[in-house]
């Protein structure tokens, strides 16, 4: 099972290369279960006021993939999310929205999601679920050392570039809206800055997934990867390998 990590972008019928991966292994995960009437998703969002409104969104999208048995994780922002929601989970989504608030609510699981990924629930990351899936997650921010690194619109509502405990399922850091954003550059210069090792800054509609062979990466856009190179920082880049994407 593996880990997908999107960066962004409201799902629209064109973004089925970006998820169909991820619900094949939710569906194969509840097979082996021994479930018979749809895979038990557990859906987290930490968003106020449109949390109920957004998950019946994602619920009617998602379930052109495969039956599902959907369960919702809502909180708001900065609310504690009690670990034991997530129990018996087929899969696992954590949505978007303001990732510094995320990061407040889902501490309190942050144990048990890595131990049901690792005992092979699948898990997927969108906006905000993807970059806090890092060991040393960037939540926010736009200026080092109050210089300019990236758009002020990106900031999260913080200033400094901020860089938090996540989840912990890679040791990569990732940004997320990579060009859409502008963020980019806010992954290369807190990998300068020595705030994180490295990482990716993922574009909208597109995913990076992390699993027990070579990464993938699948969606219109690109995967940016930042790393260290003796005082600088090497960027390179890479497109989907799914031809149906």
């Amino acid at each position: 099972m593996s880990i997908h990590l999107v960066g962004g972008g409201w799902p629209d019928v064109t973004d089925g290369a970006v998820y169909r991966r991820f619900f094949d292994e939710v569906e194969a995960h509840a097979v082996s279960a021994g479930v018979l009437e749809g895979a038990r998703l557990v859906v987290v969002l930490v968003r106020d006021h449109d949390g109920p409104e957004k998950y019946a969104e994602l619920v009617a999208y998602y379930s052109q993939f495969t039956q599902l048995d959907p369960v919702a994780v809502l909180a708001p922002e900065n609310a504690p999310i009690d670990p034991t929601a997530l129990a018996g989970a087929d899969g696992i989504v954590v949505w978007g929205g303001l990732t510094p608030a995320y990061r407040v609510s889902l501490e309190p699981a942050f144990l048990e999601i890595r131990r049901l990924v690792a005992s092979g629930v699948p898990y997927l990351g969108f906006s905000a679920g993807a970059a806090l899936a890092a060991e040393r997650a960037i939540v926010g921010g736009w200026r080092i050392g109050g210089v300019e690194v990236a758009p002020e619109e990106a900031n999260e509502e913080l200033d400094e570039v901020t860089v938090e405990q996540g989840i912990g399922l890679i040791d990569l850091a990732v940004d997320v809206h990579g060009t859409q954003w502008g963020t980019v550059t806010r992954l290369l210069a807190a990998t300068e800055a020595g705030a994180v090792d490295g990482g990716v800054a993922i574009d909208e509609h597109t995913a990076l997934i992390v699993g027990d062979g070579p990464l993938a990466v699948v969606g219109r856009g690109s995967v940016w990867k930042a790393t260290p190179d003796g005082g600088s920082v090497r960027v390179s880049t890479a497109g989907s390998d799914d031809p149906g994407a």
